[in-house]
């Protein structure tokens, strides 16, 4: 099967609410809108057949002796369409809107066991600078 995705920005709250199945809970509307009205923000979802098949999200992040680079933050794809590109085809259009936004790269965190993310993230170009660790705080 040849799935050849739309890929489109997500600029409204029903854009966001209606992907939501491809997040890990449920959308809340009020999140969707702080979402929206954050600079350097971005979704873009993956369409097949007018239906979200995938999306991905990314934060610019700013220092003043590096510029500005994209992390991306989230990426997902529904069961039915994993493994025919959409992924990678997400995470292309992601960097390509982060060099036309003046980024001067971006980067992705992921765990050293997701085959998954890892394959899809060298496919679209990444490279793999090592292992690091992530600390987490959790606030009430």
């Amino acid at each position: 099967m040849d799935i050849r995705p739309v890929v489109r920005r997500a600029t409204t709250v029903a854009e966001l609410t209606a992907a939501e199945h491809l997040y890990d809970g449920p959308a809340r509307p009020e999140w969707a809108e702080r979402f929206l009205a954050a600079p350097g923000h971005l979704m873009l979802v993956a369409y097949v057949d007018g239906e979200p098949a995938g999306m991905v999200s990314g934060i610019e992040m700013s220092h003043p002796d590096k510029g500005t680079e994209m992390s991306l933050y989230e990426l997902s794809v529904a069961e039915a369409f994993r493994r025919h590109g959409i992924g990678r085809t997400l995470t292309r259009a992601l960097a390509e809107a982060a060099k036309e936004r003046g980024c001067y790269g971006m980067w992705v965190g992921t765990e050293r066991d997701n085959e998954a993310a890892r394959a899809t993230y060298r496919s679209a170009g990444a490279g793999d600078d090592g292992d690091f660790a992530m600390l987490t705080w959790t606030f009430d």
